[in-house]
């Protein structure tokens, strides 16, 4: 029996590696805190302005960002809101799903929960992943062929792949800044850490005030726990 489990430990542990490793690229610590509530705002202002024209987030609506973000109904509306959309509606886009699969070739996913389904460091390393390959179009060493072209590239600037050879296996060994973008390679990270981090708020909004919540709880539990030793010592001193 201990044989078997160790196997299964064992094989849990290679085909962790194995997703990690993805398609090559080393995956970073995001340094994510959703409780950084300037982060989360800049993110939400990074993810309309260049993830919204094909993704949506349809479990958010307007109205909760104004709520969890300390932002007004105006400030939300002005600018975060670039469509007809009313203050208490979801943030869905106008693209009907058979028309991007048509124009696009793939429908794009819905971003409401990809932070708890690709986690924030491989979202982090995936956004910094993309290069321009030797066709001129996009490639990402994340994920390797990606349908997704790299909408941040004028941020970011243009990454060619420099290629080391593995035996007979050509591979690219790292990526280089050939053209700069409109930030230096240190804003860009910060740019795409408030991404990630507005969308690991939009993955579990409730975490903000549940963080919150429960150090009041524990206070409450440690102060009660005292109160029901000193109770216990009174009951049982007689006894004693």
């Amino acid at each position: 029996m201990k044989k078997y489990a160790l196997i299964l430990i064992i094989g849990m542990l290679v085909s962790g590696f194995v997703m990690a490793a993805g398609g090559g690229a080393h995956v970073e610590h995001s340094e994510v805190n959703a409780r950084d509530l300037a982060a989360v705002q800049s993110g939400a202002k990074w993810f309309v302005n260049y993830c919204m024209s094909c993704h949506s987030a349809q479990y958010m609506r307007y109205n909760r960002l104004s709520e969890d973000l300390g932002l007004s109904e105006d400030q939300v509306m002005k600018n975060l809101v670039f469509s007809d959309a009313k203050f208490g509606e979801t943030m869905n886009i106008a693209m009907r799903p058979a028309d991007s699969a048509k124009w696009l070739g793939k429908t794009p996913p819905d971003l409401s929960l990809i932070s708890r389904s690709r986690g924030n460091d491989w979202l982090f390393s995936y956004l910094k992943s993309f290069y321009q390959d030797e066709n001129g179009g996009w490639n990402n060493l994340l994920l390797p062929n990606a349908a997704m072209p790299h909408v941040l590239w004028e941020l970011q600037g243009i990454q060619k792949p420099v290629y080391a050879t593995h035996g007979e296996t050509e591979v690219v060994d790292h990526l280089v800044l050939a053209s700069e973008g409109l930030q230096t390679p240190e804003e860009y990270e910060t740019t795409v850490r408030e991404l990630v981090t507005f969308l690991d708020y939009l993955s579990e909004p409730a975490k903000l005030k549940r963080k919150s919540i429960g150090i009041w709880v524990m206070l409450f539990l440690t102060v009660f726990a005292f109160l029901a030793y000193l109770l216990k010592a009174e009951f049982w001193r007689d006894i004693h």
